[in-house]
């Protein structure tokens, strides 16, 4: 359950530590309240940060003091309920109507809800208010002039084919620990897949660095990808 959005924070984290820095004391934005935002959530205040908004389909709540993840968690997972019900428990947070979550001002904007939810308008919002990272927890939930916004401004740009990849990086360890007998602790698989994920940064880097474009996790993540399926077919005589 928890795998997608642990995955994501230890990506960030990854990157982060790349520029010399870290979740410590950086203010969070997350769309979406399933589960890659809610465990997005308690991993990256488990790091340090504040995460101060969520949202659902109906609009965003913010709370400025940190979300109250024990909140979020009964009103999603125990009532299926909708992410408005926080001011309730919460009288301090404030509710939004709409899509407006991306003009909430933060460090790091981790987009969790659905395709192209950030759109060159968003995106541009984001820049303004000071945004430095973002790295997609949903698929592909920025559109391409999103990104080139992100890229004409320096941010630091996770694309969701490697942020994302927990998930699936933990259903490779379920079906390796069955083929072998094996029952790891979820220490162990949690431990397993935060090397994963910084393996991932750290391919993604040395790829982009190897095509002339250091830094460029997008091309990195793209070229490392392509190598990497490119080299299984050569070995398999398919070229």
């Amino acid at each position: 359950t928890e795998a997608t959005g642990y995955g994501l924070c230890y990506f960030v984290d990854a990157m982060l530590k790349d520029h010399g820095t870290s979740f410590e004391g950086k203010k969070v934005v997350i769309s979406g309240s399933g589960n890659v935002a809610i465990y997005a959530t308690q991993k990256a205040t488990e790091l340090g940060a504040k995460v101060i908004a969520l949202s659902d389909s109906n609009g965003y709540v913010v709370d400025e003091n940190g979300i109250n993840l024990d909140v979020v968690k009964e009103i999603k997972e125990v009532r299926r309920g909708r992410i408005k019900e926080y001011v309730e428990a919460v009288p301090s947070a404030k509710y939004f109507e709409g899509k407006g979550i991306w003009t909430v001002k933060c460090d790091i904007a981790l987009p969790c809800a659905t395709q192209n939810e950030v759109d060159g308008e968003s995106a541009q919002k984001l820049v303004d208010n000071g945004v430095t990272v973002v790295v997609e927890g949903a698929n592909m939930p920025s559109t391409p002039e999103a990104i080139e916004v992100y890229q004409k401004n320096g941010v630091l740009y996770g694309p969701a084919k490697a942020a994302n990849a927990g998930g699936v990086a933990v259903s490779g360890l379920e079906m390796s620990q069955n083929s072998y007998r094996l029952s790891w602790t979820f220490e162990e698989v949690d431990a397993k897949l935060k090397s994963i994920m910084e393996e991932i940064v750290a391919n993604s880097l040395a790829a982009a660095k190897e095509y002339g474009h250091e830094g460029d996790l997008m091309l990195g993540a793209n070229a490392a990808g392509f190598v990497k399926v490119a080299n299984a077919m050569v070995a398999q005589g398919v070229l």
